[in-house]
């Protein structure tokens, strides 16, 4: 008999074995419930419980090893399996995996819906009372929707059956007479004739495969099991329809509500797949010819977010199509470190031109085929899960692909369908068709696409993009939205657009809860981010998307000494009141070809040169200077600018250059320029990660100072904290002074003025210390200031400063942004332990600690 194959709780850990151990463990918790410890001793006197639990252990082991020498049995020599006492890396501290469902297999719990308010639609006006003034527009539109909702609740079985669409359209499993087989159900109303065909008939429909066509419009046919029992179509086989327009045209179309399709190497086309694994899978592992279970609960919604915007196409390091299993593997752990509690995944939904970044979509409920299967996909969220991030999906709701091969454009063979007709029908500008939301149809198709990724592949959110173009019949272009409320509030709405989005995101929220969901809105239409049931739009985020504009603006029109602190300021936080957004100095826009990441508006043609790490290559002023900014400014708009916060891929830390997919010589469709490809190249569409990673190079600065960032908002929770206060906006110095929650923040901006003894208003009285300075040598800084050295910095009501009732002084090097929480939650040491994260001292996880 061998140790090695025994665990803890095989040997003493179970039932009664260590009585005492249990009733410390107990006793400790009833202490914890009665608020008599703070968290910090709570968790140290844990730990010590653990120590001794284990100890416990140990000797159980070593008793039960004399035992088995005695009886004659030769044990292994292999040490005991001893379980960890404390986290061994920040990543475990700060970040800890989540543990696995109930049961070993996640189990989806759904919301019910809920009954529509009896009022007319003005509630959400309680928190503007100018908006009174276009009040009938809230009830008509209130109106809309309460019509709506009521004819699916009479028409449809209720919301819950009505967005289950991709349950009964498409290719599914099911019965018919008392026979096993596949259902293909596929509304055409323009069409003729349907046939199925693929590789499972030799791409020839015989007659069994023609479906027949109801009153609706609505195909069926099904497809009996074969005599062996296995499916008529095999599971990942090609599939496509045969079509027959009403002009006598036969058409080949892929399923509009296809689960994956897929592209050959040697082949334009994209052909349809049926996926439909015939087993299940042991939760948590991928297996081949079965569907990925889910092992992992979705993580509790976070306080607010830290999204890490990303693609996993162009994930890789290497110039290559990155897939989701090494997104998996190689980046969640970088995000995990990093201290993001949310990814944003864009270019999910299959799209034929990967140049499009995955926003002219081609097949809505089908995974990018060019990553992976369906189920790789399933399996990199459950990881996400299991790390305790969130997981969002950039989806496209607002146009589709006009391409009429491998999308849905022209499907039955006439113009509308799912879109408007005519020039309604097309967006000039992107060049793509425009979904007509008032059609029945069209909200079953979008609006069970909404629920399916969350329902299938547990997706915890959506940032919606282009929604300015969905909800103006202008899209928002050559509109410049002075915040007049006829801009938002007339002809110009698209009423049908914006009661599809209010019952959006009335059936995630109440359905899926936990549910978060984000709007792309340029235009900042007022009860956009009220809830649907005040008759408010109902989204919970608006992207602040003047910031970064902002940002470009100064960077690219401004020299140092001419930064407005004031307009900066202005623009950070000028939102709307209760009504929260997520800030970010630079999206994935700002990465593009064609425009300037703020790194490389900073330091341009010197990060090619000069990014060598102090001591170890040549310098250059502008790259210190360019570090210097890239940190201060991505603060202030994490400080100041909403009430969660997003950064894109790499960005972090400085990435050079741009981003360029693989593309070949094009026309701009709205003004026939040429532009110029780039041979397919892929060069430009990954991402460097070997540059943070280096010790030699200064991009792990920025890397390290960000890490820290996102970190002390795990300490201390500032960006969603209710108090924020800018006491000093000083044009002449250059200094911004901010309260945020507990901290205090103070930015100098100034190119050359160092300040000593400068005076700072705070809130409260006591003693301050440095949690995080941008000047630390690991940050690419100058030690100037540094929490290393673990100075007190004292706030007294006689020295109230700028309107603040308390001040402290503190000194303010150039170029830096210093970081003052209250002494009792620092800890100078903190940065170097096994946990600690470097540059940021922090006691233990801080005051407000959350993922």
């Amino acid at each position: 008999m061998s140790l090695s194959g025994l665990t803890m709780s095989s040997v003493r850990l179970n039932g009664a074995a260590r009585a005492p151990s249990a009733r410390r463990s107990r006793t400790l918790t009833t202490r914890i419930a009665a608020g008599k410890k703070t968290p910090l001793d709570a968790l140290k006197e844990e730990n010590a419980l653990l120590k001794e639990t284990i100890a416990d252990a140990e000797a159980s082991v070593q008793e039960m090893t004399g035992e088995l020498e005695v009886a004659g049995v030769d044990p292994s020599s292999k040490a005991p399996l001893v379980a960890s006492a404390e986290p061994e890396t920040p990543e475990d501290l700060w970040s800890p995996s989540q543990e696995p469902a109930p049961g070993g297999e996640f189990v989806e719990e759904y919301g019910l819906m809920s009954p529509v308010p009896e009022h007319d639609g003005t509630s959400c006006l309680q928190w503007d009372d100018s908006l009174w003034s276009h009040a009938d527009h809230f009830r008509y539109r209130w109106n809309m929707f309460k019509s709506i909702r009521h004819a699916i609740d009479v028409n449809e079985g209720g919301m819950d059956q009505f967005t289950q669409g991709y349950k009964y359209y498409g290719l599914n499993r099911g019965e018919h007479e008392g026979q096993k087989g596949i259902w293909y159900r596929e509304w055409a109303p323009g069409a003729r004739a349907i046939a199925l065909v693929g590789e499972f008939n030799d791409w020839e429909p015989k007659t069994e495969h023609w479906a027949i066509k109801n009153e609706f419009g609505v195909f069926q046919l099904f497809l009996p099991d074969k005599a062996d029992g296995t499916s008529a179509i095999p599971h990942k086989s090609k599939i496509k329809l045969r079509l027959e327009t009403d002009s006598g045209e036969t058409v080949e179309r892929i399923p509009a509500w296809v689960k994956w399709a897929t592209q050959e190497w040697n082949e334009i086309q994209f052909n349809g797949v049926y996926w439909e694994p015939p087993e299940k899978g042991t939760p948590g592992v991928i297996e081949e010819g079965k569907s990925y279970t889910f092992k992992y609960p979705r993580p509790p919604r976070p306080r607010h977010l830290r999204i890490y915007e990303c693609h996993v196409g162009m994930s890789s390091e290497e110039p290559k199509v990155n897939s989701y299993l090494e997104f998996k593997d190689e980046v969640l752990p970088r995000i995990r470190k990093l201290g993001y509690n949310a990814i944003q995944i864009m270019a999910i939904q299959e799209h034929a031109y990967y140049g499009s970044f995955g926003y002219h979509v081609t097949n809505f409920f089908s995974t990018s085929s060019r990553c992976g299967t369906p189920d790789e996909l399933k399996a990199l969220i459950d990881e996400a899960h299991r790390m305790g991030i969130t997981v969002l999906m950039d989806i496209v709701h607002s146009h589709a692909s006009k391409n009429t091969q491998d999308g849905i454009n022209m499907f039955d063979g006439t113009d509308a369908m799912y879109f408007h007709g005519g020039e309604r029908g097309y967006h000039w500008m992107w060049d793509s068709r425009c979904f007509n939301y008032g059609n029945r149809e069209t909200l079953r198709f979008l609006m069970s696409n909404s629920r399916y990724w969350v329902d299938e592949f547990k997706f915890d959110g959506y940032r919606f993009d282009g929604v300015t173009s969905m909800m103006y019949h202008h899209h928002g272009l050559q509109v410049a939205f002075t915040g007049n409320y006829d801009e938002y509030f007339g002809m110009a709405t698209d009423c049908e657009a914006v009661v599809y989005l209010m019952l959006m995101n009335n059936m995630l929220h109440d359905l899926f809860p936990s549910i978060v969901t984000i709007g792309e809105d340029v235009s900042g239409m007022p009860s956009f981010c009220r809830p649907w049931y005040e008759g408010g739009v109902g989204f919970d985020y608006r992207l602040q998307m003047a910031i970064a504009d902002k940002w470009i603006e100064v960077l690219s029109e401004c020299d140092d000494n001419s930064w407005n602190m004031g307009n900066i300021i202005h623009t950070l936080t000028n939102r709307r009141y209760a009504e929260a957004c997520v800030g970010y100095a630079e999206s994935h826009d700002q990465a593009l070809v064609g425009d300037k990441t703020i790194a490389f508006w900073l330091m341009d043609k010197d990060m090619y040169d000069y990014m060598a790490a102090r001591g170890v290559g040549p310098q250059s002023a502008v790259v210190d200077r360019g570090i210097a900014l890239h940190k201060m400014i991505r603060l202030l708009t994490m400080t100041l600018g909403g009430e969660s916060y997003l950064n894109f891929m790499g960005n972090e830390f400085g990435h050079p250059e741009w981003i360029d997919f693989p593309r070949d010589d094009t026309y701009d469709t709205s003004t026939g320029a040429f532009i110029p490809g780039n041979g397919g190249s892929m060069d430009k569409c990954r991402r460097r990660w070997d540059l943070p990673d280096s010790e030699f190079l200064r991009y792990k600065d920025m890397n390290y100072f960000d890490m820290a960032m996102q970190h002390l908002d795990k300490a201390f929770g500032f960006v969603g904290a209710p108090h924020q206060w800018v006491s000093r906006k000083d044009e002449g110095d250059k200094v911004i002074v901010v309260e945020r929650g507990d901290l205090v923040l103070v930015f100098n901006f100034h190119p050359t003025q160092s300040y000593s003894d400068y005076k700072v208003g705070c809130q409260n009285p006591g003693t301050y210390k440095i949690v995080l300075s941008s000047d630390e040598e690991i940050f690419g800084g100058w030690n100037n200031v540094s929490c290393y050295n673990d100075t007190e910095f004292v706030a007294h009501e006689a020295h109230g400063y700028d309107n603040r009732p308390y001040a402290f002084q503190v000194y303010a090097p150039s170029r830096t942004v210093v970081v003052y929480a209250p002494a009792s939650f620092c800890d100078a040491s903190a940065p170097g332990s096994a946990t600690g994260v470097p540059g940021l001292a922090v006691k233990g996880k801080g005051p407000y600690f959350g993922m």
